[in-house]
C-alpha cells in the first residue's frame, strides 16, 4: 500500500478526509455530513485516476473508523464504497449507525 498522508477537515455540519501521496498530483477524499455530534454520514469517496489502485480510499475510511472509536461517534455509510467496506469488516459493526 502506498504511503498516504491523511488530514481531516472539519466544518460545522460537514467535513472530509483527504489523502495525498508525495510526488503525485491530486488528492483522494471521503466526504461526510455531521448532523449530530455522535453521528457521521459517510456520503462520498473520490480517488483521481492517477491515484487509483493504491488503497487510498480504504485508508481514508480506516481513519474515519479510528476517529469514531476515539471520539465516540457512529458512522452511517451511504457511499457504496464505504458500505462495501463495512459489509466486509464485521469488526466495525459496533460503529455502524
Amino acid at each position: 500500500m502506498t504511503n498516504v498522508t491523511v488530514t481531516r477537515e472539519l466544518h460545522p455540519n460537514r467535513g472530509r478526509y483527504v489523502g495525498r501521496v508525495a510526488g503525485h498530483a491530486g488528492e483522494a477524499e471521503l466526504t461526510f455530513e455531521r448532523p449530530k455530534p455522535d453521528l457521521v454520514i459517510a456520503d462520498h469517496t473520490l480517488t483521481p485516476v492517477t491515484l487509483r489502485g493504491r488503497g487510498i480510499a480504504t485508508v481514508l475510511v480506516e481513519h474515519m473508523v479510528a476517529d469514531a472509536r476515539r471520539e465516540g461517534f457512529k458512522i452511517r455509510p451511504t457511499c457504496p464504497f464505504v458500505v462495501g467496506l463495512f459489509n466486509h469488516r464485521p469488526e466495525w459493526s459496533d460503529l455502524r449507525a
